[in-house]
């Protein structure tokens, strides 16, 4: 990755171009939900000690995807705050069925 990025909405756009697999996006999706439901139940029964399951159980869909179906580099190693941001951004687009629009517009600045 040669850009640099100096705002969350500019990196998006590229963010959504390095998930253009179904599958791997489907598997970001498992792992973010995977996020939350761990974080509900540690808040819910106070079980603090499994708060550092939840990177493992994040990223390890999300690495998965981009080993075996986008086959690129996590965009988590350059810009970890930014994709971090951009994976929950990602997830409410797909729950909310803006993910289509947002990859065609992101196709338009990184083909």
């Amino acid at each position: 990755m040669e850009k640099k990025f100096n705002s969350l909405q500019e990196f998006y756009p590229y963010y959504l171009s390095e998930h253009q697999n179904v599958i791997s996006r489907a598997l970001h999706f498992i792992g973010t939900s995977c996020f939350w439901i761990l974080l509900y139940g540690v808040i819910m029964h106070q079980q603090w000690h499994f708060l550092w399951y939840m990177p493992v159980v994040g990223y390890g869909f999300a690495w998965i995807g981009h080993a075996f179906f986008e086959r690129n580099k996590p965009a988590t190693f350059s810009y970890p705050l930014y994709s971090l941001c951009s994976d929950f951004i990602m997830y409410w687009h797909i729950l909310t069925g803006q993910i289509g629009e947002k990859l065609e517009e992101a196709k338009k600045r990184y083909p």
